[in-house]
C-alpha cells in the first residue's frame, strides 16, 4: 500500500513537522480566525463603561458567557475532551482572574485594558511555572479573546464548523478549539507550532484525525488550496496530484479499516506476545477504556482526581475512588499499574506541592514529596492496598520522579508491606543508566518517555520552540529505553512503556525490538498499535530498533523504522 509512502508527487511543495496522528487527508485548507474584528473593538472602547462596579458587571456576564460555552461543549464530548472543555471553563470562571481585572480598574485602567493586563499577569506566573501549566498560556489567551468578543458583542474567535471536508491550518489552536472539532468534517490538522504531547496534539490523537505539528511556513499556505496531509510520516504536500492523492486517502480508509477490526490480543505476525495497557485518570475513563481492546491498566494518574481539592482526601476516600478504577479489571482478571501521587511542577496540588521554587520542574514533585510529609504517601498506600483486598484486582503501584536506587528500595518496603508488586518510573536519565542496579529492589519498571525526553534533553516537553527536542525519536532518549529494556530482559522482569512514544504504530514496533514487554497508552490509540504489530515480525521490530538507534536524528530515525517495517 502507498499510504505511508512520503510523496509519489516529486512537483507538490512538501513541508515537514513532526506526526503526531497516523493518517491521510486531502481536502482545501481552512484557516482559523483567531482574533476578535477590530472595528468592533474600537466601538466597544469607545463605549465601554466608566463605573468600576458596571464594568465589573460586564466582566462577570462576559466571563459567565464563556464558561457556558465551554461547559456546554464540554457535554457533547467525553474523554481529555471534555477535561480540557471543563478545565477551561473553571478558568474563565475563576475568582483570581476577576480579583486581577478588578484591581486593573481600581488603577484605572478601562475594561478592555483592565483584562488585558490581568490576562498578562496570570501568563507571566504560569509561563514562570513552565511545564503544563504554561501550557495553559494558550488557555488563557483564547479566554481572553473570547472574553473580549463577548464584551464588544460579535461572535467568539475560533474553529467556525464548515459543511465540508478541510484540512484545518493554524499557529496553534486552543484546547477548546481542538475539543471541539468534528472528525468526519476535519479531516487533517496541521499547526505552525505545538509539540507530540501538547493539547491540541493529545485531543486530535483521541479523535483520530490525522495531525501534523511544528510545521514552519504553513502559514504561507492560502487558505481553499487544496493539499495533503500525511499524519504518520509529517508531511504536508501542496497542491498534490490529484489522481495520486485520492489514491493514497483510499488506501488510509482500507488501512484505518482494518485497524478498526482489530480485536486483540497483542502480538506479532509471528506470535510474540506484548501486553496493550491503557492510560486511565479517575473512574469514568477506567470503565470507558474496557470497550478497547486492553490487557488492563499501565498507568492509573491518581493526582488528577485530587487537583481541585484543598485538603488531602482521606484513606477512605481514596479507597473508595481506586475500587470504582480497579472494579472493571478485576472482573477481566487483569492488572492495574497505579502511580503514586505526581504532584508538584507542571501539577500543582494545594494540600501536597511546594510553592516558590524557582525551577518546580527539577524541585520538590513527584515521590520527594514524601520525604517532608510521608503520610501523602502512606495514606495513599493504605487506600490502594484496601482497594485491591476489596475488588480482587492485582495491582501494581510505581513512584513517579524515583532518581536512585536507594529512594526506589525505600518506597518498594513499603509497598511490599502491603502486598502489592512495587515498581519505579524510568523518567529521570540517572534511572535508565543504572536501571540494572533499580532492578535489584523493585519488580517492574515503567518509562515515562515525556519527562524522560524533557529531562534527556533539556527542554520543556510543553514548549512550542523546543519540539524539535522534545520529539520521542530522538536517538539519545531511545538508547536510554533500550539500556533499560536489556536491564529488565537482563532481571528477567517486565519493562514498560507508559509515555506518549508507546501510542506511536512504528516506534511501539521498535520499543518492542527494544526488549520492551508492554505499553500502555490512550485507549483511543490501541487498535492502531496492535494492528501495526500484527502486520510484523519480532525480528523486523529489532531490525527496527537496531536501524533508529543507528540514526542521527528523529527524522532519519522514522525513516529508518519505515523501512523496515512499512516499505
Amino acid at each position: 500500500m502507498s499510504v505511508l509512502t512520503v510523496a509519489d508527487s516529486t512537483d507538490a511543495p512538501v513541508l515537514r513537522g513532526t506526526p503526531v496522528v497516523p493518517g491521510v487527508a486531502h481536502a482545501p485548507v481552512l484557516r482559523v480566525a483567531t482574533e476578535v474584528d477590530p472595528a468592533a473593538v474600537a466601538r466597544f472602547r469607545a463605549a465601554a463603561p466608566a463605573d468600576e462596579e458596571a464594568a465589573l458587571a460586564a466582566y462577570d456576564a462576559a466571563a459567565a458567557a464563556v464558561a457556558d460555552g465551554f461547559s456546554e461543549r464540554a457535554g457533547r464530548v467525553e474523554g481529555a475532551a471534555a477535561q480540557v472543555l471543563t478545565a477551561s471553563a473553571g478558568l474563565a470562571r475563576d475568582r483570581g482572574l476577576r480579583s486581577a481585572v478588578r484591581k486593573q480598574l481600581r488603577a484605572g485602567a478601562d475594561l478592555l485594558g483592565a483584562v488585558e493586563a490581568a490576562v498578562d499577569t496570570f501568563v507571566a506566573l504560569f509561563e514562570q511555572q513552565g511545564g503544563l501549566m504554561a501550557e495553559r498560556v494558550t488557555d488563557l489567551r483564547d479566554i481572553e479573546r473570547r472574553l473580549v468578543a463577548r464584551l464588544a458583542g460579535v461572535p467568539e474567535p475560533g474553529v467556525v464548523m464548515p459543511s465540508s471536508p478541510v484540512v484545518l491550518v493554524a499557529a496553534d489552536l486552543a484546547p477548546s478549539d481542538t475539543a471541539g472539532l468534528d472528525p468526519t468534517v476535519v479531516v487533517g490538522l496541521v499547526t505552525e507550532r505545538g509539540g507530540a504531547t501538547s493539547h491540541t496534539a493529545i485531543i486530535a490523537r483521541q479523535l483520530g484525525i490525522p495531525c501534523v505539528v511544528g510545521v514552519a511556513g504553513v502559514l504561507a499556505v492560502e487558505a481553499g488550496v487544496d493539499v495533503l496531509v500525511d499524519g504518520t510520516a509529517g508531511v504536508l504536500e501542496v497542491r498534490p496530484d490529484p489522481a495520486s492523492a485520492e489514491r493514497r486517502v483510499r488506501d488510509d480508509a482500507e488501512l484505518r479499516a482494518t485497524t478498526a477490526a482489530w480485536t486483540g490480543p497483542a502480538a506479532t505476525s509471528d506470535g510474540v506476545r506484548v501486553k496493550l495497557l491503557a492510560n486511565v485518570a479517575d473512574p469514568a475513563s477506567a470503565r470507558a477504556a474496557t470497550e478497547e481492546p486492553v490487557e488492563g491498566v499501565g498507568l492509573f494518574r491518581t493526582e488528577l482526581s485530587f487537583l481541585d481539592r484543598p485538603t488531602e482526601p482521606t484513606t477512605a476516600e481514596q479507597a473508595e475512588l481506586y475500587k470504582a478504577v480497579f472494579a472493571p479489571y478485576a472482573e477481566a482478571g487483569h492488572h492495574v499499574v497505579v502511580r503514586t501521587l505526581d504532584a508538584g511542577s507542571d501539577k500543582p496540588i494545594a494540600f501536597a506541592t511546594h510553592e516558590g521554587e524557582e525551577n518546580p520542574a527539577l524541585g520538590v514533585r513527584g515521590l520527594r514529596l514524601a520525604a517532608d510529609n510521608p503520610g501523602l504517601l502512606t495514606h495513599q498506600l493504605d487506600a490502594v492496598a484496601e482497594a485491591a483486598a476489596a475488588t480482587g484486582v492485582e495491582a501494581w503501584v510505581m513512584a513517579p520522579m524515583v532518581a536512585t536506587r536507594d529512594e526506589a528500595e525505600a518506597f518498594a518496603e513499603q509497598v511490599h508491606a502491603r502486598g502489592l508488586k512495587a515498581g519505579a518510573m524510568v523518567e529521570v536519565p540517572a534511572v535508565a543508566v543504572l536501571a540494572h542496579r533499580v532492578l535489584e529492589v523493585v519488580d517492574f519498571l515503567s518509562i515515562g518517555t515525556n519527562d524522560l525526553t524533557q529531562y534527556t534533553m533539556a527542554a520543556d516537553r510543553l514548549a512550542s520552540d523546543l519540539a524539535h527536542l522534545t520529539d520521542p525519536w530522538q536517538p539519545a532518549v531511545l538508547h536510554l529505553v533500550a539500556i533499560t529494556a536489556a536491564a529488565g530482559q537482563q532481571a528477567g522482569k517486565p519493562v514498560g512503556v507508559c509515555g506518549e512514544a508507546a501510542a506511536d504504530p512504528l516506534l511501539a514496533c521498535a520499543l518492542v525490538g527494544m526488549g520492551i514487554t508492554s505499553l500502555s497508552m490512550a485507549p483511543s490509540a490501541v487498535r492502531a498499535v496492535g494492528a501495526q504489530l500484527a502486520r510484523v515480525t519480532a525480528e523486523q521490530c529489532r531490525e527496527a530498533a537496531d536501524a533508529v538507534l543507528g540514526a542521527v536524528d528523529p527524522t532519519a530515525a522514522r525513516a529508518a523504522a519505515r523501512a523496515v517495517l512499512v516499505d
